[in-house]
């Protein structure tokens, strides 16, 4: 059964609330997405499966230990891409396919314009999208990466609505979930409250 990880951690609320704040420029919140990012790295990577590698350091050989599985990181277009360099940071050697979709703005339903997968999945998958809002595009996301073969697939957002994380874990009960903050709810127009505003035109800086 997936698992809902919210992170209590001053850290996050330090970061969470310069995030939030409206008179944060877009290169600080690059900076604050990118660090929320790796604290969430840090507990979404605590169980993955290690092997002994054999080194030597300047004194002796020893025997270490070295992440094993083949990790993928699918980032959801186009907001997705600010997380993707702090997990490539952690996570030097891991693949990045991508996912992209926008918001149908009468329906409020996600559309799909770009899939770029493998002909193999990896061991895990880290799915990253800074807003689970309605978790419409995180839903169709898990499904067409669970149809590329994928079974560990892992969901990590800065932020996230109470209605996201009901559809995601509806449709898909055996995905964890985590996050930096669950928010209040989702207004009319199906923006987070208190939420941030737009991620990707806060990253990009197209905010008309």
């Amino acid at each position: 059964m997936g698992t809902v990880t919210e992170l209590n951690h001053p850290l996050v609320q330090h970061h969470l609330t310069h995030l939030r704040d409206s008179r944060t420029s877009p290169h600080i919140f690059r900076a604050q997405v990118r660090r929320l990012a790796i604290l969430l790295a840090e507990q979404v990577c605590r169980d993955l499966p290690l092997k002994t590698k054999q080194i030597e350091t300047p004194l002796e050989p020893m025997d270490g230990k070295v992440l094993s599985s083949r990790i993928g990181l699918v980032p959801i277009l186009r907001a997705g891409l600010g997380m993707t360099d702090a997990l490539l940071d952690l996570l030097p050697t891991a693949e990045v396919w991508h996912l992209g979709f926008y918001r149908d703005e009468e329906t409020l339903q996600p559309v799909e314009y770009y899939q770029k997968f493998s002909s193999s999945p990896p061991d895990v998958v880290f799915v990253l999208d800074p807003m689970l809002a309605t978790g419409g595009s995180a839903s169709e996301s898990i499904n067409m990466i669970k149809k590329w073969g994928a079974s560990d697939i892992r969901m990590l957002s800065i932020i996230a609505a109470p209605e996201g994380i009901a559809r995601v874990r509806k449709k898909h009960p055996d995905v964890p979930i985590f996050v930096c903050g669950i928010d209040r709810g989702l207004n009319n127009a199906a923006y987070i409250l208190p939420g941030l505003g737009d991620a990707g035109d806060r990253i990009f800086n197209t905010l008309s």
